[in-house]
């Protein structure tokens, strides 16, 4: 998916959220980066250049999402995308899945989710499964979506194929809005398409971020 003009990084996340490659446009060292992803490798952003909560006790998703909009993409121009791959499960966050979104959406960054989740295996194990929603609702907020690939790695392949396609393909609409005040409030957009079968993917709204003086 990397074109000379991207640029990525790479992070793991379990009890820690690990910063494996920072932001590159070289292929290798991502490439690199992930063959480094272990669990519970204990190297967290904690000690590097994006804090993160203390007394971690699970898969961080939405500490994750949080620290990767606010530390690492905030300052970013251009199109924004975090594609998380997971089964959408978070245990421990600090933050809540809002604040989560709240930061995305602040960023300007999209969220895409591929949920690999073998749901079957769950429920033989006795274990209740509840990513999908959560995942849902993340990837509708922030103007993403959500590919359910299972445990199918043909179709974790083409979910990567329809990311790089619609990122590459999107429009973008600007108007002016009626309240122009810049108070920090959040505003909602709503577009709609006319024509059959067609569908709208879009975020649900933006924050009037109040200037730096």
């Amino acid at each position: 998916m990397i074109k000379a003009k991207d640029e990525a990084f790479i992070v793991s996340v379990d009890t820690n959220v690990d910063l494996l490659q920072d932001l590159t446009s070289s292929t290798r060292a991502l490439t690199r980066a992930l063959y480094k992803a272990e669990i519970n490798s204990g190297v967290s952003f904690g000690s590097g250049p994006v804090p993160t909560g203390a007394d971690p006790r699970g898969t961080l998703i939405y500490d994750a999402i949080y620290e990767a909009s606010t530390g690492k993409l905030s300052g970013e121009t251009g199109r924004k995308a975090l594609i998380l791959l997971s089964d959408g499960q978070d245990q421990g966050s600090s933050h809540k899945i809002n604040e989560a979104i709240e930061a995305a959406q602040k960023s300007n960054v999209v969220v895409y989710v591929i949920l690999i989740a073998d749901v079957r295996g769950y429920l033989d194990q006795g274990i209740s499964y509840t990513g999908y929603s959560p995942m849902k609702k993340v990837t509708e907020e922030t103007g993403g979506r959500l590919i359910n690939v299972g445990n199918n790695g043909k179709k974790l392949e083409a979910a990567f194929e329809q990311i790089e396609e619609e990122l590459r393909t999107q429009y973008i609409a600007t108007y002016t809005p009626t309240n122009a005040k810049q108070d920090g409030g959040f505003r909602k957009l709503s577009v709609e398409c006319r024509g059959d079968g067609m569908k709208v993917q879009v975020r649900k709204g933006y924050y009037a971020i109040v200037p730096k003086n």
